[in-house]
């Protein structure tokens, strides 16, 4: 049955070939000073970032630069955007990337005005902005988070040997987003995969809680089968515009938030791969990949119905004649082969993970009470042992 809920989200998307000429829309929205934020320079290469400068200048814009950005933001990145922000007075802050980019965008923007050391605040105490918000818009350019719209910022401290995530109330999400797919096609497949799994993983994080009938289960399988189809045409044609568009759009349906409403909602198999990239910074859509199979044979005879229930609508499983549980396994074997045909790394091991680095892992997971099982200390060692 579903609960009580409430839902907003106010991010303004703009999608398809012509998406970049939205920032004509949004950016007399807002003062003068833009502090442009991106990775490793990547759209320098490809001319992204010539187009939106000559956006942002023909609009009158301040343009500020706050480059290099990694796949894995960390803490200290967080205190330089915070001063480079400062610094610029910006009016508003432009992510022109990924996931990464707008996570770390996010985390600026809420930390500028903050009194309080902001990842004690946000990351440590999960703790919603008291402060001014500088508002966020974002031009993507590769696809999997979902950050494009909705509030969740990761952050990484490799001191502390911890990877956390917290998300925002709907004030922090992108005031834009524009997405082009095209965009997307000069990604390296290693990272149009990892992306194409990190969706997945978002979908299923939400899909596998709750026993009741719930109409976000149907969305659900729905999205599934559409990235599943579209991501094996992308893999053997990256260029193919109707897969990409469709991988795009599902990441963003998978993850803004909707589908999440009158569910428990599980992401253990978030916090297991951000343990392991805490000791690795191995890419995110990877370290999910590495730790799925593991977790879900591990909690399937908690939630043997639903296991059974995804093999048949998701994997095409025929039921007949077989018991739930065998129904259950067939899908997962189902799922594993396709994630081995994409070219998922299916291991920690290949990650960089090593046995040494166990004990901290499992220490760094942090335990979420939503999915089929509550896991405790022995349950996260036993399923990150078998990921090795």
């Amino acid at each position: 049955m579903l609960g009580n809920f409430t839902y907003c989200n106010p991010t303004k998307l703009y999608f398809g070939k012509d998406a970049l000429n939205g920032l004509n829309e949004e950016l007399p929205k807002y003062g003068k000073n833009v502090l442009l934020v991106y990775g490793g320079g990547s759209i320098k290469k490809n001319g992204i970032y010539d187009k939106v400068v000559a956006i942002l200048k023909a609009n009158g814009k301040n343009v500020y630069e706050d480059a290099g950005v990694m796949p894995n933001p960390t803490v200290e990145k967080l205190n330089e955007g915070i001063e480079r922000a400062k610094k610029a007075k910006a009016d508003l802050i432009l992510a022109v990337g990924g996931g990464s980019v707008c996570d770390y965008a996010k985390a600026v923007s809420v930390s500028v005005n903050c009194n309080d050391d902001a990842w004690d605040k946000y990351f440590i105490r999960f703790e919603e902005p008291t402060c001014d918000i500088i508002p966020v818009g974002c031009v993507l350019t590769m696809v999997g988070t979902g950050s494009e719209m909705n509030g969740g910022s990761v952050i990484t401290n490799h001191a502390q040997k911890l990877k956390i995530g917290h998300v925002f109330w709907e004030k922090v999400f992108p005031k834009f987003s524009v997405m082009n797919p095209e965009f997307t096609f000069t990604l390296p497949e290693y990272q149009m995969v990892s992306g194409i799994y990190d969706i997945m993983s978002h979908i299923l994080e939400q899909y596998f809680s709750g026993t009741d009938d719930n109409t976000s289960d149907y969305i659900m399988e729905g999205l599934l089968r559409s990235l599943i189809h579209s991501a094996d045409i992308a893999v053997e044609n990256p260029a193919d515009y109707e897969a990409r568009s469709n991988i795009m759009w599902t990441a963003t349906w998978a993850l803004n938030t909707l589908v999440a409403k009158g569910k428990s909602t599980d992401w253990m198999v978030h916090m297991l791969g951000q343990a392991v990239a805490a000791y690795t910074d191995a890419t995110h859509g990877m370290t999910l990949a590495a730790v799925t199979m593991p977790y879900y044979k591990y909690i399937l005879p908690y939630g043997t119905a639903k296991f059974a229930r995804y093999a048949v609508n998701v994997w095409n499983v025929n039921p007949k004649g077989k018991t739930q549980e065998q129904i259950a396994n067939e899908g997962l074997t189902a799922m594993e082969k396709w994630m081995r045909k994409i070219g998922l790394v299916m291991n920690i091991t290949e990650l960089g993970a090593t046995k040494e680095m166990l004990d901290g892992m499992v220490k760094s997971t942090l335990v979420m009470d939503g999915g089929y099982k509550v896991m405790n200390e022995k349950d996260i060692r036993a399923v990150l042992q078998e990921s090795f």
